[in-house]
């Protein structure tokens, strides 16, 4: 018997095939799905199709509850951030917290030498002994800038089968093997808001005891008030639509301003900036930098990233330069740099 590996099964067709890949390679594989949001129906259908697949490879399959941590860790964390006027990166945060930390603590009960995922990413040790995050192969599905956030010690006992294919390969594959979920459509939406309506997730999330921003005024960078908002959670920076005021041409959230409940509107030249600060970093290809660092940086999923100088102004705030500007950088959401096609390590924008 081979090295066993426990698998975090999502019941989609990626996480599955890196289960078949692996038991083909020789593994011990093992299935878990780490039960996370009780009452909802997408992941009970995630649970019943992760026992199908784990059925159909012949290996072992567990559900993990891990709801009060999940609420803890995550959920509690998005609705904060909303609420003080930041747009939170939940899939950030879970990965670290709660996906590898609970995968890796019941690998460990297993005895189990590594943990993998069906993430598109790839992990490489570098010369100098650290582990990095790595560019998939399919760049349309690259999922490294979700994985900045992972330790050393996370990275070390990962596996990740999935990011040396293409996205088509990995379809083909599950045909191939008669995997049940071959034809599974992917999931796009936070796990926990299949409807997308933040605004009545967190109506429904925050205690009687706490209160959630009310109407407050639209406002020009001058403070001058150009109508009323429904609430800051309503709103994220570079938004345009659904602002419901009548300036006669497109216009754009600038700014939150939880402090007076204020959401500044503004042009779209308004909405470019080449700076930003960060912190909470999180460095993968070195322990720390000291002196400044030209990387290349993304600020949201789909940006495709832009050039910058990363600067360390103390212990626990960088400043990134950028050598062009950039579209609607969002206090709350991850800054992630790279070298190469290595993630140099990322933070969240302030």
């Amino acid at each position: 018997m081979g090295e066993k590996v426990v698998i975090g099964l999502s019941g989609g067709v990626d996480s599955s095939v890196a289960a078949c890949l692996l038991k083909k390679q020789g593994y011990d594989v093992i299935g878990v799905t780490l039960k996370t949001w009780q009452e909802n129906e997408t992941e009970n259908t995630a649970v019943t199709d992760a026992k199908r697949v784990a059925e159909h490879l012949q290996i072992p399959f567990y559900v993990l509850d891990a709801s009060a941590d999940f609420k803890r860790e995550v959920v509690d964390y998005f609705t904060d951030a909303y609420i003080h006027g930041k747009t939170p990166n939940p899939c950030c945060v879970c990965n670290r917290k709660l996906k590898w930390g609970a995968l890796l603590s019941y690998a460990k009960t297993l005895e189990a030498d590594y943990i993998a995922t069906g993430h598109y990413a790839r992990i490489e040790q570098l010369e100098n002994g650290r582990f990095a995050i790595r560019n998939s192969v399919t760049a349309s599905k690259d999922q490294t800038y979700a994985l900045y956030n992972l330790t050393q010690d996370q990275l070390a006992h990962t596996m990740m089968p999935v990011g040396e294919y293409e996205k088509d390969a990995i379809r083909e594959i599950a045909r191939t093997e008669g995997i049940p979920v071959a034809e599974k459509a992917d999931s796009m939406e936070i796990c926990f808001i299949p409807d997308h309506d933040y605004a009545a997730f967190l109506e429904r999330q925050v205690p009687a005891t706490e209160k959630i921003p009310g109407p407050g005024n639209f406002v020009d960078a001058e403070g001058k008030i150009l109508g009323k908002h429904l609430g800051i959670t309503h709103y994220t920076v570079g938004q345009r639509k659904g602002l419901n005021l009548a300036i006669g041409h497109p216009i754009f959230v600038t700014a939150i301003r939880p402090e007076t409940n204020e959401v500044v509107i503004g042009e779209n030249e308004d909405v470019f900036t080449d700076t930003l600060y960060c912190d909470q970093m999180n460095f993968m290809a070195v322990e720390d930098i000291e002196e400044p660092k030209r990387l290349l940086a993304k600020i949201r999923y789909a940006h495709k990233g832009d050039y910058c100088l990363l600067e360390k102004e103390n212990e626990n705030r960088y400043k990134v330069t950028f050598e062009k500007k950039v579209r609607a950088v969002t206090p709350g959401q991850a800054v992630v740099f790279y070298e190469g096609e290595h993630v140099f390590g990322g933070g969240t924008i302030i």
